[in-house]
């Protein structure tokens, strides 16, 4: 179990509060949606479940805080990329492999093999949208627990990454958790099976997406009615600009 205790994380020297008392808790095989507008503290989060970044609060992996001796539960993809661009993708495996005791050899050539990735080819060469995918990779095949993902499809087409929440959820174990931070609600609607909302730092929802269906509403309907949404705030924007260019004529 993954725990988030009255996270505080707030940034110097502006004191921009980026994480208020977040509280949230994470089961093995559950697929966490992690939704907010931008800067709502999504990646910031995630970046304090890793400890990559100091924070107030506490955050434990069955009940113990996450250090140097069970990091390796933890993996991480991220569109910022983490991986090493002059090296192959093959060179990446072996280097895994001896970092990684879990490392999962036949799901890496799979994933590999789905994306149409060559593994001789250093990762400097590859497009944005190929350097995403293999972020991906390395995360599923590390061999982890807990899987935390931060837009990790951007620069990929709709079938590409239609196709591979299909491959991800026939390939998840019932031990393997994903928490993924995206902005493509509608997309991932059928493929998390609970959702979290952020907003200014502040857990403002947590649904699961079956209680959702129960009450035959939409993803997209619980953000925008939990996000107190305005339908007419386009159309009142619009007039107020109109208005402004009448007067300034």
């Amino acid at each position: 179990m993954l725990e988030i205790k009255n996270v505080q994380k707030i940034y110097y020297p502006k004191r921009n509060t980026a994480l208020d008392g977040v509280r949230l808790t994470a089961a093995p095989g559950e697929i966490i949606g992690l939704f907010g507008e931008n800067g709502a503290g999504k990646t910031t989060l995630l970046k304090c479940i890793l400890n990559l970044l100091s924070y107030q609060g506490e955050i434990t992996l069955d009940g113990e805080p996450v250090t140097h001796k069970n990091i390796e539960r933890i993996s991480f993809a991220t569109c910022e990329h983490s991986f090493f661009p002059n090296l192959t993708p093959n060179a990446h495996r072996d280097f895994y492999k001896m970092h990684f005791p879990h490392w999962r050899e036949k799901r890496f050539q799979a994933l590999l093999e789905f994306f149409e990735l060559p593994g001789n080819r250093a990762l400097r060469s590859f497009s944005t949208g190929q350097k995403n995918q293999f972020e991906v990779i390395l995360a599923l095949c590390q061999g982890a627990d807990y899987i935390l993902m931060d837009e990790p499809f951007a620069g990929n087409d709709v079938f590409n990454r239609e196709d591979f929440y299909k491959v991800l959820l026939g390939i998840l174990e019932p031990n393997e958790t994903i928490l993924l931070s995206t902005h493509l609600l509608e997309e991932v609607e059928h493929f998390v099976s609970r959702a979290v909302l952020l907003r200014t730092g502040k857990l403002i929802g947590d649904v699961s997406t079956l209680d959702l269906e129960e009450q035959n509403k939409s993803l997209m309907d619980y953000v925008k009615e939990t996000y107190r949404y305005e339908p007419d705030r386009v159309s009142r924007a619009l007039e107020r600009l109109t208005e402004d260019e009448e007067d300034a004529s």
